[in-house]
């Protein structure tokens, strides 16, 4: 194996997506949809809640973590919850409620009306998210899917689902957190400057 070829040929794949996502006014309008959905939230003191699995629960952890931090700016802590991250809720609520019910349990406690929930799927199939996108959607909460484009049950509950243009699971993961990123920027810019 050329190491060096693998290394450009993956790179020159990675600009091949990105373009499509620059091309792409539809998901543009999305994610901008979602930055000023967010704003809004945040003026009317409400806050956002963000879940998913394995390297999307790392992403839900990072995208909290900017928003209570920060991003570029120092200014207000915003008010961001990542529900995978407090073991004992998780295990305990995977044990007597079954691992689909890890979210919807924590959102019922947690969501108020106007709210704004974050599931993040690479499939957009995963049992816990859809089940916390059900009981942030019947709680009054705006509901929002990050997902592939495939097909999948996620983008059909969601109010707004952001759809990246691959099925490959590593480059969805990068542009979630791509689009985490200008989410975060965007928000700061729009409340902080």
């Amino acid at each position: 194996m050329d190491i060096d070829k693998y290394i450009l040929s993956s790179l020159e794949k990675r600009r091949d997506s990105f373009k499509v996502l620059i091309e792409d006014n539809a998901l543009i309008d999305k994610i901008r949809h979602l930055i000023m959905l967010i704003c809004e939230a945040y003026r009317c003191h409400k806050k956002v809640l963000l879940f998913g699995n394995g390297g999307s629960a790392a992403q839900a952890q990072h995208f909290a973590a900017e928003l209570i931090g920060r991003f570029k700016r120092e200014r207000k802590a915003l008010k961001a919850i990542a529900l995978t991250t407090d073991t004992s809720v998780l295990t305990a609520l995977g044990n007597d409620y079954g691992f689909e019910k890890i979210f919807s349990r924590q959102l019922e406690a947690l969501v108020d009306k106007e709210d704004i929930a974050i599931g993040l799927s690479t499939s957009g199939n995963s049992p816990d998210v859809l089940e916390g996108i059900k009981t942030a959607k019947s709680s009054g909460a705006e509901t929002i899917g990050f997902t592939g484009s495939k097909r999948n049950k996620l983008e059909e509950i969601v109010d707004i689902n952001i759809a990246v243009p691959s099925q490959d699971t590593p480059e969805i993961q990068e542009f979630h957190l791509l689009i985490g990123h200008l989410v975060c920027e965007l928000v700061e810019k729009n409340l902080f400057e």
